[in-house]
């Protein structure tokens, strides 16, 4: 048996203290013992990791105009409407090896947005032309004709998709 001390010792704690901190150390863990680790660690990583999120925000990387965000949409709106039903997400259904996916365009020799307007003016085997001036007429569209500056947008936007290998396009 053990005698009892009148004197406390250093590491005496009341038993309300010692039922307090087993209950915290069920709830919580080991938490206090490397909580001053996580802090010196955060403070060690924290400056760095904000500096790479702000640098690589949208908000820090804004497009390199309005009109440029603007001229995507319309290319994006144009292509739904005129080009979509033959190449879908970039692809081609009438004529596999004719996608427009930057590999297919310049095994095909199209390998700048003139060339691709110049395409989608005029048209090119089986694909027909849209222009409103397209000739000769059996190359041409029966369906409605686009504007020069929509032709133009459309090139653009085919042209960037096709860098990008048509991420999302619907």
């Amino acid at each position: 048996m053990r005698p009892l001390s009148v004197t406390p010792s250093s590491n005496y704690c009341s038993p309300a203290t010692q039922v307090f901190q087993r209950k915290r150390m069920r709830i919580l863990g080991d938490y206090g013992n490397w909580r001053k680790e996580e802090v010196k660690l955060l403070k060690l990583l924290g400056p760095p990791l904000v500096a790479a999120v702000v640098a690589l925000s949208p908000i820090s990387n804004p497009p390199v105009s309005m009109g440029e965000t603007v001229d995507v949409d319309k290319g994006g709106s144009l292509f739904s409407r005129a080009c979509i039903g033959c190449h879908a997400a970039g692809g081609n259904i009438i004529q596999p090896g004719a996608t427009l996916f930057s590999k297919d365009l310049q095994r095909n020799g199209v390998e700048t947005e003139e060339e691709i307007y110049r395409i989608t003016y005029y048209g090119k085997g089986r694909m027909p032309g849209f222009g409103e001036n397209c000739t000769p007429r059996g190359q041409c569209t029966f369906g409605p004709r686009l504007r020069e500056d929509e032709i133009r947008l459309l090139a653009e936007f085919v042209k960037s998709q096709a860098e990008q290998g048509w991420p999302n396009v619907e």
